[in-house]
């Protein structure tokens, strides 16, 4: 049995998310996706997606979210793709397991498919927030990134924050080290 722990990454400004993305033109576009498929006993690395999107209605991405996430313009010009293809290569990539993330990145799928008005969407795998499963562990996650879950968790972190496979692989950590010291497994059904 697997699962996918995943991140993402989404157009951003100085101050937009303490504005909560209300700012004039400010919308949480994907930039990109990062995931790791995981044997769901283990969490040992079964194989890895790293896929750039190319933002719609911003295209440029604001000099605060290159250096933010090390993704530059020029990478996303060479090997972006647009959102509804890097969406379903996540979908093909997850290939019916479930799908876990730190907060709901679900919804930033949902609110990208709103804003590009596209309502034929492809089935997405069961989602799991790993947010309540740290708050049962006695993990306060307030004011954390998925890039913090490892070190919340007793791991070692070793990646880019940031970047959204990094902060997956977080993610992963994270919650196999939880599982080694007697927590339930949320990835197993």
């Amino acid at each position: 049995m697997h699962a996918t722990i995943f991140d993402l990454e989404f157009t951003a400004w100085e101050g937009s998310l303490a504005r909560r993305w209300l700012g004039p033109g400010e919308f949480k576009e994907l930039v990109q996706i990062g995931a790791v498929k995981v044997d769901a006993e283990s969490f040992e690395v079964l194989e890895e997606l790293d896929v750039l999107a190319r933002p719609r209605v911003n295209p440029v991405l604001s000099e605060y979210l290159v250096a933010l996430t090390g993704i530059t313009n020029a990478a996303l010009e060479e090997r972006g793709m647009d959102f509804t293809q890097a969406h379903a290569r996540f979908v093909d990539f997850a290939a019916g397991g479930p799908a876990c993330a730190y907060g709901r990145d679900d919804l930033v799928f949902a609110e990208n498919f709103r804003l590009y008005g596209i309502r034929d969407t492809p089935a997405a795998p069961r989602y799991i927030d790993a947010v309540p499963y740290l708050i049962e562990n006695g993990i306060d996650p307030r004011g954390f990134h998925a890039c913090d879950v490892a070190r919340l968790c007793g791991a070692q972190f070793l990646g880019r924050e940031h970047d959204a496979l990094d902060d997956a692989h977080s993610v992963r950590l994270g919650l196999r080290a939880l599982v080694a010291r007697g927590a339930r497994n949320i990835l197993l059904p």
